[in-house]
């Protein structure tokens, strides 16, 4: 755990992540990447989800608190900061919610389209991908990122360099996550070396522990978890799959689908999307170009 506390305050350090609200709380002390102008007198006519907000007079946003860069809960100030956050700030916001009236509810992997469909969060916001199995439990708005599936080994491992070198080792990644599904369909390692965890975490801690040999999610995580501890673990080849983010929602929600879908586009047409990522992943050094919206 040492490591870990250090390395999250090098990294809250170097990035300037700014925090984003306390679980099941009002928004607390933390200021968005990109201030939003909180719209009023929003409508959204046919929307069952959205009724539901306004007669609760909060949002319930579903959020990862694990990931650095993108849906991360720091563990002393319980703030949630990074760009899958801002992303779902910036849709309550023109929705009519600030700060104060967002509530973060941590889902893991596995269960996001139990939580969507039972109305648990009102929409999802958590490097969710876009893939037709989702589609038949819930919606999706966007893309609002492109990534791709990557690799991250120990810094002394140079035995594996593609998703070609992984027969014979432990691969880690979360339950119920697309990449963790790509391996096993495609066989990059045998059955008995597939090792899964609830969250991105654990598997970083088998890897410096040395009880897993690679753990294997999009990119954009890999290079948070990188970044924390550089001296100790690094990405290898290239990304192999493309992961399109978007904003998961009832299914039937056609109503706020389209919403969402048009508060997007104008964040990618005003330069508010290219703040935001500047403000979180893109102080890692990393770039992105503005994904096209495909309104699924």
């Amino acid at each position: 755990m040492k490591w870990r506390t250090l390395a999250v305050g090098l990294l809250v350090g170097a990035l300037s992540l700014t925090g984003c609200g306390k679980e099941g709380a009002p928004g607390g002390g933390g200021g968005p990447v990109v201030d939003q102008q909180v719209a009023s007198n929003v409508q959204v006519p046919g929307s069952p989800t959205f009724d539901k907000i306004k007669q609760r007079g909060r949002l319930i946003m579903g959020v990862k608190d694990d990931q650095p860069g993108l849906g991360f809960k720091d563990a002393t100030t319980n703030q949630f900061s990074g760009f899958d956050v801002e992303i779902g700030r910036l849709v309550a916001a023109k929705l009519g919610y600030g700060p104060d009236k967002i509530d973060y509810k941590t889902v893991p992997s596995a269960a996001r389209e139990d939580a969507i469909s039972r109305g648990e969060v009102d929409f999802y916001v958590g490097t969710y991908t876009i893939n037709d199995n989702r589609k038949q439990r819930v919606s999706f708005a966007g893309p609002y990122f492109e990534a791709g599936q990557s690799l991250l080994v120990r810094k002394d491992d140079n035995s594996i360099t593609s998703k070609d070198t992984l027969k014979g080792k432990k691969v880690c990644s979360v339950t119920g996550s697309t990449p963790i599904q790509r391996v096993q369909q495609q066989q990059l390692t045998e059955p008995n070396n597939i090792v899964q965890f609830q969250t991105y975490s654990q598997c970083v801690d088998q890897l410096l522990n040395k009880q897993v040999d690679v753990m294997t999610t999009d990119d954009a995580i890999l290079k948070g978890f990188a970044a924390q501890s550089p001296d100790k673990l690094k990405l290898v080849g290239n990304s192999f799959s493309s992961e399109p983010y978007g904003v998961g929602l009832n299914h039937d929600d056609k109503a706020l689908r389209d919403k969402v879908n048009d508060i997007l586009q104008a964040s990618f047409d005003d330069g508010t999307w290219q703040k935001i990522y500047d403000g979180t992943l893109g102080k890692s050094g990393t770039t992105s170009s503005v994904p096209k919206l495909q309104r699924y």
